[in-house]
This record gives structure tokens, sequence and C-alpha cells, in this order.
């Protein structure tokens, strides 16, 4: 891996496209277009995310979702003591929160985002007692690893829900780990799709097709897509995962616990409790 790859303080430069008046719409989204809207927006948009979700994601918490369901006790990259001398990746990693978690438990993580400002958090953040993650500032579906590179691969809310072909990321990360790894993501719920995004009594009614694929878009006056978000159905995951080379382990859907009073977006203790807000893919590499 070369220098070049890693994030630097001084490289940074704004995007100098604005996403304030921002179209919502649904319409088709290719893989360029998604990557670019991608990187965009969370260059633009990671000092207030970090500013606002900072304090429960933590410096060095793994947490698989807005639920706060957490590696430590979740266990699904495996027992915390077995991750220890593991070569672990962690992808759409924004400020390396989970790496940071990796590598206190004792493995060699390297945390890789798409997002030059994200990683530039990661670096603010820095590694505390043990030493911080590697940084790799690259695209998901562009893995810049050899083959067999890791142990270990996992995602927390990163990249799977922004690509527009979620297969070629399943093979990149199968292409990258070493016979048997184990691959880790979670997404939004499928579910959710169907339901307004709304913490409150106003997203309990179903107001779409869970059915329709379209990709949410939010765009500009030139008709530029700021953001991109692809739906997939639960079968259409667990279509991807196969095809990706994986099988299927365990799906994950966590329960809204009691003591997570916060609302996050469309998130809430409300809707927790009566639908499922984030669904967690467990494979291994065949």
């Amino acid at each position: 891996m070369n220098q070049e790859d890693y994030a630097s303080e001084d490289a940074y430069e704004a995007d100098p496209g604005s996403a304030e008046d921002a179209e919502a719409t649904r319409r088709d989204a290719g893989e360029t277009e998604s990557s670019r809207a991608s990187r965009g927006w969370w260059d633009r948009n990671a000092d207030e995310y970090q500013s606002e979700h900072g304090a429960f994601l933590g410096d060095d918490r793994f947490v698989w979702g807005p639920e706060g369901l957490d590696e430590a006790e979740a266990a699904l990259l495996g027992p915390a003591g077995s991750l220890k001398d593991k070569d672990v990746l962690e992808i759409g990693a924004g400020a390396a929160q989970c790496s940071r978690w990796l590598a206190a438990q004792g493995a060699r993580p390297v945390a890789l985002d798409l997002s030059h400002r994200q990683l530039q958090h990661a670096l603010r953040i820095g590694g505390g007692d043990v030493p911080g993650p590697r940084l790799v500032e690259a695209d998901a579906g562009r893995l810049p690893f050899r083959d067999g590179s890791f142990d270990l691969a996992c995602s927390a809310y990163g990249a799977v829900p922004f690509v527009a072909d979620p297969v070629n990321v399943m093979r990149e990360v199968h292409r990258v780990l070493r016979p048997g790894g184990r691959w880790v993501f979670s997404v939004t719920h499928p579910i959710r799709w169907a339901f307004p995004d709304e913490p409150g009594p106003e997203g309990l009614s179903v107001a779409a097709s869970y059915f329709d694929r379209t990709p949410y878009v939010e765009q500009d006056e030139q008709g530029r897509a700021v953001y991109v978000e692809h739906h997939r159905t639960l079968g259409d995951r667990v279509r991807d995962v196969v095809a990706g080379g994986f099988r299927l382990v365990d799906l994950v859907e966590p329960e809204w616990p009691e003591w997570n009073s916060q609302e996050w977006g469309g998130w809430s203790p409300l809707r927790g409790n009566l639908i499922p807000g984030t669904a967690i893919f467990v494979c291994e590499r065949a």
C-alpha cells in the first residue's frame, strides 16, 4: 500500500458544490454518479455528522447502528479475544471509531473510506493509548489491496447502502478476504423504505411500495446528484451476498433497547419498538 493511499491533514479541499437547495426525488443513479455524490456529501457533511453523533458513537466504540448494538456484546465478528493479531478491513469507516475499538482488542485494522474529510476526523481523534488504525481513502468497489489480505471485514452502515452495484462490493470483499474469513455489514433495514423517514407517529404508516427499487436521490438545480441511497429488499440483499461468493451465517435485526432514548433521523424509540431499523448480515467466505 502506497503512502498516497493514506489521508493527510493538508490534502483536503472542500467541494464547492452546495446541497442546501437539493431536490429529493426517486430516479435511476449509476455507479459513477452514486460514488461521486457520496464522496461530495460526506466531505461536506462530515463535520456536522461527527459533531451531532460523535458522542453516541464514541472515539473507540464499535456500534452497528442507531439502536446502539455494541460489538463488544454482540460478538458478530467473533469473541473479542479471538480478534488479537487479526487483519481487519473496515469499509466506510468514517472517523474509524469501529477500527479504533478493534485495535484495542489487539487486531490490525485498516479503516477505508471514500470521504477525505471523514478520514481527517479519524486523524483528529487519533489512536489514544494504542496504535491507531491505518487509514485508506478509496472506493469500496475498487479495494486497493492484494487478494487474501484480511482475516475479517466489517462495515457499520458504510458504503453498502450507497453503491449502485452491491454485488461488485461483495466480490471485492471476497477477493481480499482469506478463506473462511468473516464479512459482517449493517444497512438500513429494507422494510424502512416503505415508511416515511420520520421518528414520530407520522412515520408509522406505509407510504411507498417496499418493492420499488428506484434509488432515493437528492439533486441540485442542474439535476446532478448530491446524495444517493439505493434500496434493496431483504431477498435482494441475501442474493447479493450469495452472488458475491459468501455463505450467510446470520441475519440480525436489533431490537430497540430501553436505555436508548435518542432520535436519529427516522430512528426513534417509538418506531424502534414496532419495526426494525437495521439489518446486519453475518457472512463467511467459502
